[in-house]
Parts: C-alpha cells; sequence; structure tokens
C-alpha cells in the first residue's frame, strides 16, 4: 500500500490495518473490519509527551509496548492552517470540552502526538520551589529539581529545546515586553523546542512546516523503529483489572463518522494510563478502579486564564510569528496562598477565535474586528488552588466540576489588573477586560474596577489550557492515587504518566515537565517488570 512522505525517512505517514512500519506495526481504527486482540508487556492510554515518551523509553528497555490513542494519527500534510478545519482534527470536542456549567473552556489536544501537536512549544521546568513543596508536603520523594535533572536535560537534548532569541521575538511579544520594562517589573525570554521554524504564527493549528520536535514527530517514530506498536482511532474504555491487578485493556475503534466500530482488547503484564488530567481521571472512573479514599479525580488543577486586550494606533499584526516568545512573572508566586499568582504571557488568536472572545454585538462587535491589526493581548494565567473534579456521566462522557475558590478570584484578578497595567504601559489607548459587561478602559486608574468585581461563572469567561493534577502522586494513599514512582496504591501493574500526577500547578507551561515525568515513570515501570514485581508494596 502506498503512504506519503513524512518529513523524512524516521518519520512514520499513517497506515492502516495493521500495516508494518519499520519494524512498527500501525492499526488505525477507522480502516478496521474485524476486532483485534494484542498481546504485549506494556499497553499505554494517550500519545501525549507523557505516554509516547515513556512507550519510546519502555521500548528501548527491550519491552514490547502497544500505544493508544483515540484520535487520528496526523502529519503536517493535514495541517492546512485553517480554523475549521484543525479544530476538530486536534482539540477534543472541536475545542469546545468545558466544564458543566461552561464556565472554563478546555483546551485539550487528541491525535496521535496529543496536546504537544496544537501547543506553542514553550518549554520551562518546573519551578523548584513548586517540586520542593510536592516532596515536603506530599512525600514525593525523588522529584526535587535536583533529582529530576537528569531526565530534564535529556528530554531537552532529545527534544532540541533552546532558548528564544532577539529574532524571534515578534512585534506582538515586542510590545508586550516593552510594557513589562516601563514597569520595571520581571521578564525574559523563554525556550521552545522548534528546528527550521517559518514563524507563520500557526502553532496551535499544527505546524505546516514541521518544525515542532515533539511526540509526533520524534518519540512514536522512535517508538516504531524498536519495534512498538501504534494503534489510533482507538478509544480505551476500561482498564481491566484481576486479583488487584491490571491485565489489560479494552474498548473500541473509532469510525470515520466518530460512532464506535469493532472492538479491541489489549493484553498486557502492566497498563500505563496517560490520557491527559481529564482522560486519565475518566478512564480510571470509567473503570471501576479501586479507589477506597475517593482520591481519583477530586483535585484537578485548570491552570484558567483571562486575555486582555488592548488597543494601539500601531499596527501590530499579531497573528505573524512566533505567539510566544515573552513571559512576565512580576505577579507570580508560589507560595501557597500568595495574593499574586498570575503568570502573564502574550496570547492571541486567528480571527475565528479572535471573534469568539470579542464582546458586543453587530456594529459593536464589527468595529473591535476592524482593531483587529492594532490588538496586543495579554493572558493572566492563574497558578490555582481551587480543586475541581473528573467523573464520568452516564453515558461515560467527561464530566468536570470547577468552582472557582474565593482567593483564586482575587488572585486572577489582580493579574487581570496587572495585565492591563503592562497594555497601557507599552502605549495602549484602550485595554478591553471581557467582563460579561465589558470593561473599557481608557486609563490605568479604570482598572480599579476589575478588582472590585465579583467573580461568578461565565464573568469573565475562563480557558484551560494546562488540566494537571487529578490523579497526584505522594506517599500516601489517603491523599494520593499513585506513589512517588508512578505506581497505583490500590492495584498493581497500574502506572500513570502525564499531568495528572502533579500534586499541584506548577504555574507555567507543563510539557517539558510531563515529557521528563514519562521519562522517569518508564525507569520503574521497566524495573517493576524486569523484576516480576509492578505493583503494590
Amino acid at each position: 500500500m502506498a503512504r506519503a512522505a513524512y518529513a523524512d525517512s524516521s518519520a512514520i505517514a499513517p497506515s492502516q490495518n495493521g500495516d508494518r512500519v519499520g519494524a512498527g506495526t500501525v492499526y488505525q481504527g477507522a480502516w478496521l473490519s474485524q476486532p483485534v486482540v494484542l498481546h504485549c508487556d506494556v499497553v499505554v492510554v494517550g500519545s501525549g509527551a507523557g505516554g509516547s515518551m515513556l512507550a519510546a523509553e519502555a521500548s528501548r528497555a527491550g519491552l514490547h509496548v502497544v500505544l493508544l490513542e483515540e484520535g487520528g494519527y496526523h502529519t503536517p500534510a493535514n495541517f492546512n492552517q485553517r480554523e475549521g478545519d484543525m479544530l476538530p482534527l486536534l482539540f477534543q470536542d472541536a475545542g469546545g470540552r468545558s466544564t458543566r456549567d461552561g464556565a472554563v473552556t478546555i483546551l485539550s489536544g487528541q491525535g496521535v502526538g496529543g496536546s504537544t501537536v496544537h501547543n506553542t512549544n514553550l518549554c520551562k521546568r518546573a519551578p523548584e520551589a513548586i517540586l520542593d513543596r510536592w516532596v515536603r508536603e506530599h512525600g514525593a520523594r525523588g522529584w526535587s529539581a535536583s533529582d529530576l535533572a537528569v531526565d530534564y536535560e535529556a528530554v531537552e537534548a532529545e527534544l532540541s529545546v533552546t532558548l528564544l532569541t532577539e529574532s524571534d521575538v515578534n512585534a506582538h511579544n515586542a510590545v508586550i515586553r516593552r510594557g513589562v520594562q516601563k514597569l520595571g517589573w520581571r521578564g525574559g525570554l523563554l525556550s521552545h523546542n522548534r528546528q527550521g521554524c517559518a514563524r507563520s504564527g500557526f502553532c496551535e493549528l499544527g505546524c505546516a512546516f514541521d518544525a515542532k520536535q515533539n511526540a509526533l514527530k520524534i518519540l512514536v517514530p522512535r517508538l516504531l523503529r524498536q519495534g512498538g506498536v501504534l494503534g489510533c482511532q482507538l478509544r480505551a474504555e476500561q482498564v481491566l483489572v484481576q486479583n488487584r491487578r491490571a491485565v489489560g485493556v479494552r474498548g473500541h475503534a473509532v469510525r470515520s463518522d466518530g460512532e464506535p466500530g469493532v472492538a479491541f482488547h489489549v493484553h498486557a503484564r502492566a497498563v500505563c494510563v496517560a490520557g491527559s488530567a481529564i482522560g486519565s481521571a475518566l478512564l480510571l472512573h470509567r473503570s471501576d478502579v479501586a479507589d477506597p479514599y475517593r482520591v481519583a479525580g477530586r483535585s484537578l488543577r485548570l491552570h484558567p486564564s483571562v486575555a486582555v486586550a488592548g488597543v494601539f494606533d500601531e499596527r501590530i499584526d499579531a497573528w505573524r510569528g512566533i505567539p510566544q516568545s515573552f513571559e512576565c512573572t512580576e505577579k507570580l508566586s508560589f507560595a501557597a496562598g500568595a495574593d499574586d499568582r498570575c503568570w502573564l504571557i502574550p496570547a492571541f488568536a486567528h480571527p475565528a477565535g479572535f471573534a469568539g472572545l470579542l464582546p458586543g454585538f453587530g456594529p459593536s462587535h464589527a468595529q473591535r474586528m476592524r482593531d483587529y491589526p492594532r490588538v496586543a493581548a495579554l493572558a493572566a494565567m492563574l497558578h490555582d488552588e481551587t480543586a475541581g473534579e473528573v467523573r464520568s456521566d452516564r453515558q461515560g462522557r467527561a464530566s468536570i466540576r470547577y468552582s472557582l475558590s474565593t482567593d483564586d478570584a482575587a488572585a486572577l484578578f489582580r493579574g487581570i489588573k496587572a495585565a492591563g497595567e503592562v497594555l497601557f504601559a507599552a502605549g495602549a489607548k484602550e485595554v478591553v477586560v471581557p467582563l460579561a459587561t465589558p470593561l473599557v478602559a481608557r486609563r490605568p486608574q479604570d482598572l480599579e474596577r476589575v478588582c472590585q468585581h465579583r467573580y461568578r461563572p461565565l464573568d469573565p469567561l475562563l480557558t484551560s489550557v494546562h488540566p494537571m493534577g487529578s490523579l497526584p502522586l505522594g506517599d500516601d494513599p489517603r491523599r494520593s492515587v499513585v506513589d512517588p514512582q508512578g505506581r497505583h496504591h490500590q492495584v498493581a501493574g497500574l502506572y500513570v504518566a502525564d499531568g495528572s500526577l502533579f500534586p499541584t500547578s506548577i504555574g507555567g507551561p507543563p510539557q517539558l515537565s510531563i515529557y521528563a515525568a514519562g521519562r522517569k515513570i518508564a525507569r520503574h515501570l521497566v524495573a517493576d517488570l524486569q523484576k516480576g514485581a509492578g505493583g503494590l508494596r
């Protein structure tokens, strides 16, 4: 069967029913006409940063690995930079996933590579203060900054992580930096995992230029070269447990119309769940995995954000170039209960997304759209302490509850006000805060009203791109789901390797830490299987 080339000979193109790809095999669920039964050492559910890293590392150690993904296998040839096509292709619920009350839109990836395909490539290690807190308060032995250094370094090398340079700073980020510097606030350039970037500005719709050094391009091909199996368009519906030991996964293929297709069953010596903080908690809940202390899914962090827009006299064309190269950390404290806990990061959207975020209707909305080339936007992203919850509804779908606490709401509004101050310092003639009744500020003093605002659901509408923490690690089964090695406290042979593990929010982009977690937990899983353990102590 003919296959299109993908970037180079080391990368893999989509294939059909059990095709051999180099030393590996790819199953594409939409093409399956007969049920599939597979046997392996390790089955990994979820092909994002954590799952793909663990799968590749376990395979390198000599284990036979099956990597499952409910979304499709899409390559740069599929990324046409059109919002209407890419959102359904690359995002859960076509980008419309939200909490039960609609108050928080949650952008989660689907497809091989998970969220690493649509993210903006920011790479930042978890703050030392956060990791120290995990060790001190949650018994996360082995998760200090010095403990994780070897994994961070290995990930940074494999994914070509480098510090962005001055030539990477587009006009939008330069405007934000101008405001931060005028205020004398802390800020600086970020690191990224791109090579050969065309600076098209379409990172969140998949890179058509194949510049992202991510799970899709680097880790999944490595898994296949090592003889692993990839199953895409295969939705895992249940972790199978016998005698308190995970023994496999079963589910159904996803047909091209989204309906369930044929059944599949993967028998395994170990199961690793890595389907995101939403998907992993949902799968364990749907599988009725033992949870005597009712911990699973009850500590979800969403790292919610609100984007504040500034209208300038100058033309900015914020959609051009690398979307995010500069950060402001002036208002970001990692102390528990701190008043200021917001990360300020440039945020922009293409026309459809921008139109959906703008306040107003009819002529007033049209006028705001005409301002599009002269708008800069800055997101206040909250390092949240609110604990949300993930459960499954009667149809087995995700039911997400998240009600922002009073302290978190106050910290968020302080961050929103700070974002407005940066924009004014940069020269904005007006700043728009997207409250239910939009606040249009024409001078910095007008922003004082933000901190007097009372939060309520949908006022303002929150967006989450970094869900984490729903299956936290720790040494106490009464407060955590897995131990510091990623092993489930109650079920032998069951592991978790994604952002679900984090006991708290990390207050910044999580992908690098999730990759590192996948690598770290892979070592423990391999060691457990080699000595015939993989479970309960």
